[in-house]
């Protein structure tokens, strides 16, 4: 079965990035054999998007496992619509991570980890305006 870890780098040895959509590299592994292909994120620089631009490049991979730190709700959304099943909070590197899923250490997500994105603004502004709503006054 074709295993996809979001990665650091691209081999078994390195660590999971918890960030599925900006993540460097995918590492996709076959869960049998251990042998795997280092994919870079086509997504990793995106503006928008890369959640659904980071699931289409392992969707295209023939992939039936994500295992992943976390996950948005727009990636999830298509990653699920293509039946491949979501293992989010994982950690370690990538060879650890897939021989605990295939003992049945890691389950499946049923939501995603990570709430919606809306844009840069993030409601950091403390309030400072006037307010008064009086032109010329």
């Amino acid at each position: 079965m074709r295993v996809c870890v979001s990665a650091v780098a691209n081999s078994l040895d390195a660590q999971v990035d918890p960030r599925f959509g900006r993540c460097p590299y995918f590492v996709v592994v076959d869960s049998e054999t251990m042998l795997f292909e280092g994919v870079p994120n086509p997504a990793s620089g995106a503006m928008g998007g890369a959640g659904i631009q980071a699931a289409q490049a392992i969707v295209s991979r023939g992939v039936k496992v994500l295992i992943t730190g976390n996950v948005g709700p727009n990636a999830f959304q298509a990653l699920s619509a293509a039946g491949i099943t979501i293992v989010t909070g994982a950690f370690g590197t990538v060879r650890d991570v897939v021989e605990k899923y295939k003992k049945g250490e890691l389950r499946e997500t049923s939501a995603p980890t990570v709430r919606g994105h809306f844009g840069m603004g993030a409601g950091m502004g403390r309030g400072r305006g006037w307010g008064r709503g009086q032109w010329g006054s």
